[in-house]
């Protein structure tokens, strides 16, 4: 008796185990629940709707919003889910209200907390800020703004292949999270728009954010109290004011920053670019065992900065000295061009002094020239090819 050919056994099974999985696996469109891709009809209840369905299904599921544009106001995806598979794709746009008014006291445009396993795929979030950055820069009262998309008290989290443009305020917030992955990310708003970091991570632990590219009116990255075990690689920054430690120390008691690998990165045109910042006045806070690595600058106004003196309007700090400790702090194989001749500078706490800062193979120059360096309060080593010359003590 002729022995069945392998591929004649495998391939029954294989067509068992995906059709197993379509069982399983549950979608939800949310045209299904009354959504319009018109760009006018609201289907903010039509996405909550695809949400309480999706997050209390005990298989993994995934909430689909098809090419289209999808008017939604502030909307907050809340968990605990009843699985840990929440895929969330998005092959159109969602588009906040062009009255900033409606969503700009909400905080939050499209907002997930207390999550576990959600992946948000794909597709533009239009946060439509503009008319709120004329607000702001007119002096009028007006609203702080929302941010476009955040996360809060949420583990496994994955945010992929995203656009998000013209942010009331931050893009992409993740606060009070574990073991988050963003990766081929864009964020694009206008060079002057005010307080549309690109993203922000505070409270935080084991985050990776890869391969994207990032261009607003604010830090490209901001890191913020609380956060550790942060992985940043392969990022384009520009417009933007860099990628910022802080500022940290606002408070009097709080947690700080360490574990922070900033690699192979661009910045182009930026205000700052690798820039750690703390507020002048006594905080428990402290940046620790940072490294640096793999940057290029291009037209760069501060390509290294420690500034530990930030007191914004000159309020409530004045005279005292910043308590953040910083210390640890590598830079190695940092290149390219500033556009102001101060190149290289730490202006570290009179109390605190930074200590064990490392410059390793640093060259910044300054109208074709070598460029300048600033030390207050700063103790560190060099070894390869430093330009500027060190000021470390």
């Amino acid at each position: 008796m002729a022995r069945p050919s392998s591929s004649r056994v495998l391939l029954p099974l294989l067509v068992m185990v995906f059709t197993s999985y379509l069982a399983t696996a549950a979608q939800y469109n949310v045209l299904s629940y009354g959504a319009k891709p018109d760009g006018i009809t609201d289907s903010t209840n039509a996405f909550l709707a695809a949400w309480a369905q999706a997050c209390s299904s005990v298989s993994p599921s995934t909430i689909y919003a098809p090419p289209g544009r999808f008017y939604l106001r502030n909307v907050a995806f809340k968990g605990p889910c009843k699985n840990n598979a929440t895929v969330v794709r998005i092959d159109g746009t969602l588009q906040a209200p062009t009255d900033y008014r409606v969503i700009g006291s909400a905080g939050n445009w499209v907002f997930f907390q207390n999550v576990d396993g959600v992946t948000v795929s794909g597709g533009i979030l239009d946060g439509h800020g503009s008319g709120l950055w004329d607000c702001k820069q007119s002096g009028k009262n007006c609203p702080s703004g929302a941010t476009t998309l955040g996360f809060s008290n949420s583990k496994n989290i994955a945010i992929s292949r995203l656009t998000s443009l013209n942010s009331q305020m931050f893009h992409i917030v993740i606060n009070g999270c574990t073991n988050v992955r963003i990766q081929g990310v864009r964020v694009m708003a206008s060079g002057n728009s005010p307080n549309t970091d690109g993203i922000h991570v505070q409270l935080s632990s084991n985050v990776t954010i890869l391969n994207s590219k990032i261009g607003t009116g604010d830090d490209c990255v901001s890191i913020g109290a609380g956060t550790t075990n942060l992985w940043i690689e392969n990022v384009v920054c520009g417009p933007g004011h860099g990628i910022s430690i802080g500022s940290l120390g606002k408070d009097l008691n709080e947690p700080g920053v360490k574990n922070v690998t900033v690699k192979t990165i661009t910045f182009i045109g930026t205000q700052n670019g690798l820039r750690i910042k703390s507020w002048g006045r006594p905080s428990s806070g402290f940046v620790r065992n940072v490294l640096f690595q793999h940057a290029v600058m291009t037209s760069v106004q501060n390509p290294i900065v420690i500034d530990q003196n930030y007191c914004p309007g000159n309020r409530n700090c004045p005279g005292q000295a910043s308590g953040v400790e910083i210390s640890d702090v590598i830079y190695q194989d940092i290149k390219g061009t500033s556009a102001t001749q101060i190149a290289v500078k730490f202006d570290c706490s009179m109390k605190f002094p930074c200590k064990g800062i490392r410059l390793e193979d640093v060259e910044l120059t300054y109208k074709n020239q070598p460029a300048g360096a600033s030390c207050n309060n700063a103790a560190g080593t060099t070894s390869g090819v430093i330009q500027p010359d060190s000021c470390l003590a």
